[in-house]
């Protein structure tokens, strides 16, 4: 670790806790939008389950990366120097989740019968963990390529917002995987989470690059689909249904709140863009329960 102090502010994107954060956060307003009642135990399983797999990527960064690549901060660092210790941490955190979702959660999130021959069912959780497969996958064949990867981001983007909204979709009953993998609510989240990501790239790439061309390619390729989802979820928002219309104006906040710091990166370090871009995703929250209790 670089010989300075850590800012407070800085340790949850070091120790990869901020999209087990974001996680928790807006599978709250899923729940908010769909299900009158949340299981608690669906939180600390999400929470556990994020959080390996983010410990899984970061470690698999160190391995795939050149130590002097720009990928690679602080929080891969952190991981380099912890290596041993934060393998143990992310083997156990995904046993976690594992536990808390076969033992305490329906059965209907990892299928009945899955050797009961020809009807055998398949749960909510198969179609994650191809995603999740398909992510590291991806991440290994472009190891050595310098391009932002988009459709890896739009993989990542896929995968974090079903598997954030299969814990409160599984509550519906007869609905099914496939209305929740159709549902407007999934795929602006998930949209959302892709522009997140490939935003924070389009920042570390921007930073070290001085072509003109590039940098208004990626300009568009960011704000584009901010611009899409702002109009997706003014429109769906005026659905009639009064318990999902909180959910969109909450896209449409982080839509707008990632939009304005991008406008304004200049002023930011690196790291303070990260958090910043993690931020945006639970600033909606407080308004979503406020226009939910009305």
């Amino acid at each position: 670790m670089p010989d300075r102090r850590i800012p407070f502010w800085l340790w949850p994107n070091i120790l990869s806790l901020d999209a087990p954060v974001v996680a928790m956060v807006w599978l709250a307003m899923f729940s908010g939008a769909w299900v009158p009642f949340q299981e608690w135990q669906a939180y600390p399983a999400l929470g556990f389950g994020v959080w390996g797999v983010y410990l899984f990527d970061r470690l698999m960064d160190i391995k795939l990366l050149d130590p002097g690549d720009p990928r690679l901060g602080l929080r891969h660092e952190f991981i380099r120097k912890h290596e041993g210790v934060m393998k143990w941490v992310a083997v156990a955190s995904l046993l976690a989740c594992a536990g808390i979702i076969l033992f305490t959660l329906p059965t209907a999130l990892i299928g009945q019968h899955l050797f009961g021959g020809a009807r055998a069912q398949f749960g909510y959780i198969f179609p994650v963990m191809l995603m999740v497969v398909g992510f590291f996958s991806i991440n290994v064949a472009s190891a050595g390529s310098q391009d932002i990867p988009h459709v890896r981001n739009l993989i990542a983007g896929l995968a974090f917002s079903y598997g954030t909204g299969m814990l409160a979709h599984v509550q519906l009953g007869m609905e099914g995987i496939g209305h929740l993998l159709f549902s407007p609510e999934m795929l602006c989240f998930a949209l959302l989470c892709a522009t997140n990501i490939s935003a924070i790239h389009f920042w570390e790439h921007s930073r070290a690059s001085r072509d003109p061309d590039f940098k208004a390619a990626h300009e568009l390729a960011l704000t584009l689909p901010l611009a899409v989802l702002g109009g997706a979820s003014v429109l769906f928002a005026r659905s009639d249904d009064d318990t999902v219309r909180p959910f969109f104006y909450a896209i449409l906040i982080s839509a707008a709140l990632l939009f304005i710091i991008n406008r304004t990166r200049s002023r930011f370090s690196l790291d303070a863009l990260r958090v910043l871009a993690d931020v945006a995703m639970i600033v909606p929250y407080p308004a979503f329960l406020a226009l939910s209790a009305r």
